[in-house]
């Protein structure tokens, strides 16, 4: 329990900070950390996530979220929850754990990558018309990606909402979390069928990460985004090797 309070605490902070993140490490958390299985760890994870994400955003939902690209985004990623939930259960925890590690190596890099200015975004405003196609292809591959491994997408979000969208980091954080709710919902919802979780340890975990994800969220404002975004992506780089390297030891 103490381990699921720990681990909670720094998920629900780096989901309050940077609007994402908090997924990629709680898996991981929850099997090396607390001892679940890869089959618990990943609908565990997506409660942990949505919950601490729903009280993330409160102090956001007036000026920092985009709710029409946040709603685009979250349910056409809910589609394709369900699919990547169907390939889960074909993959072996070992295999799982792995592409796991991979996309967060890609995550890591990217978020280390400088963002490329924000001058061709402001002169381009986009209108909705050329960000809908955009928004909807997010949503397919972040949904996926939560059915498969249990992410709630944010650590993908972000930089697709800054980046291909054109979105102030702010309102990308905001908007991530809105998104992040939805796909979390859909991926556990899509895990219900074949449901059987250790409920203390989640519910410890899940608990600590929204009262962290709500104080972290209040503080995000005060502090540089380059530095978290360093930060953070420097952390989910060792995770990603120390998961790897578990992973192929005792494979």
């Amino acid at each position: 329990m103490i381990a699921a309070l720990g681990f909670g605490l720094i998920v629900g902070a780096l989901l309050g900070l940077v609007g994402g993140g908090g997924s990629i490490l709680a898996v991981p958390a929850l099997v090396y950390g607390v001892g679940l299985s890869m089959s618990d760890a990943v609908p565990s994870s997506l409660i942990v996530v949505g919950a601490s994400s729903a009280v993330a955003v409160l102090p956001r939902m007036r000026r920092d979220v985009d709710w029409r690209l946040a709603l685009t985004i979250g349910f056409s990623g809910a589609l394709t929850a369900v699919v990547g939930t169907a390939v889960n259960s074909h993959l072996s925890q070992p295999v799982l754990l792995l592409v796991f590690a991979a996309i967060m190596v890609l995550a890591g890099v990217r978020m280390l990558l400088p963002s490329g200015g924000s001058a061709g975004a402001d002169e381009e405003a986009p209108t909705w018309r050329k960000l809908l196609p955009k928004a909807i292809g997010t949503g397919l591959v972040v949904g996926f990606l939560t059915g498969l491994l249990g992410v709630g997408g944010g650590f993908l979000i972000v930089p697709a909402l800054t980046l291909i969208l054109g979105m102030p980091m702010s309102v990308a954080v905001g908007t991530s979390l809105v998104v992040i709710v939805i796909n979390s919902l859909g991926g556990f919802l899509s895990h219900l069928g074949d449901l059987n979780l250790d409920w203390g340890p989640t519910l410890v975990f899940a608990a600590a990460a929204m009262v962290a994800s709500l104080v972290a969220g209040r503080l995000g404002r005060s502090l540089s985004n380059t530095v978290l975004k360093r930060g953070f992506a420097v952390l989910v780089l060792v995770v990603a090797a120390f998961v790897a390297v578990s992973t192929l030891v005792t494979w």
